[in-house]
């Protein structure tokens, strides 16, 4: 019997929250309203959220996402991307007159804060977080040295710092929550003098998503995120519900599904990560009905009311609305 003649879905049950959080839909509608105010090209700098169904639809409109700044033309509007930029990127591009909206997330622009504040009292500092992310390289790029990264117990035991009693430590902000913790200890007990932040830098969408997987996981057979591949808090949550038990996959859209994985399963749950857009979830859905789910049950969960505030110039009313990421949010069913 074919893989597909033998799915025998029956429900499945959306994780609660899922999907866009405040910072990213703070990021798309700061890209939306340059758009909306100065015309196309926009220039970003980075994708500016992990995203390839997002950053496809910035570019339809007009959005350019570059990596380096010598591809922006003398006078030209740029955003930065969600996940921060080192200090020498912002300098170039007040250097270079660019007109510039921030669209940092304020839980990441958090950590650059303590970051110069405690360098300015003699700190260095751990980075706990994956090399090559665009956030790690923003955070650590707030400094020129003084600042090391450490992506797992192992680089803790290893690493060399000039004065453990003046030693700080900041997070990723879209690490698993318990690597994290593990990663955290280990630092503890290393450097018993270390300073924490104040509040926890892992943001609490992230946390949130990931609560909501360890519920989820133990009540379906599979679990399916949705998530594009170069999205940090989309991929632990994917690796979260492995290590519960629960054979899990991530897709970037609904093509991506296997009717393999759903071979004798009852019960898939579905989420999505803090970048992706709930067209996609709504997609998945109809996909799943086509592989036989008869049913879509939401989980309780806790409903997120965060809003970020626009940076100055982007806000007014007069502007009227962007011309939507309203697609990107479809109606649940």
């Amino acid at each position: 019997m074919a893989a597909a003649e033998q799915v025998k879905l029956q429900e499945v049950v959306l994780a609660e929250p899922r999907g866009f959080c405040a910072g990213v839909d703070r990021a798309i509608e700061i890209v939306e309203r340059a758009l909306l105010k100065y015309g196309a090209p926009v220039y970003v700098r980075h994708e500016i959220v992990h995203n390839t169904y997002v950053v496809n639809d910035l570019k339809a409109k007009g959005a350019i996402f570059i990596e380096d700044l010598a591809e922006v033309p003398e006078g030209a509007t740029l955003v930065f991307s969600a996940h921060g930029v080192p200090k020498a990127v912002r300098e170039e591009a007040q250097r270079r007159g660019f007109t510039v909206f921030d669209a940092t997330c304020p839980l990441v622009t958090k950590v650059h804060v303590e970051v110069a504040k405690l360098r300015k009292e003699g700190y260095e500092f751990l980075m706990i977080g994956h090399k090559g992310h665009p956030e790690v390289e923003g955070t650590m790029g707030q400094l020129h040295d003084g600042i090391y990264l450490v992506e797992d117990v192992a680089d803790v035991e290893r690493v060399q710092v000039k004065n453990p009693a003046r030693l700080a430590v900041v997070t990723q902000t879209t690490l698993s929550v318990d690597d994290a913790a593990e990663i955290l200890a280990a630092v503890r007990r290393r450097f018993p003098q270390v300073r924490e932040p104040k509040q926890q830098d892992i943001c609490y969408a992230t946390q949130n998503r990931q609560d909501a997987v360890k519920v989820l996981a133990p009540q379906v057979d599979v679990v399916i995120v949705v998530g594009s591949p170069t999205s940090s808090n989309s991929n632990r949550l994917r690796e979260l519900a492995d290590r519960l038990g629960t054979p899990a996959y991530m897709v970037d859209q609904p093509d991506d599904l296997r009717p393999e994985w759903f071979a004798g399963k009852q019960r898939v749950g579905l989420t999505a990560g803090a970048s992706a857009p709930d067209i996609l979830v709504q997609q998945v859905i109809e996909r799943l009905r086509g592989l036989g789910a008869t049913a879509v049950r939401r989980m309780d969960g806790i409903q997120e009311t965060m809003r970020f505030p626009l940076p100055r110039g982007l806000g007014d009313k007069s502007m009227g609305q962007p011309p939507s990421p309203s697609h990107l949010h479809a109606s649940p069913r």
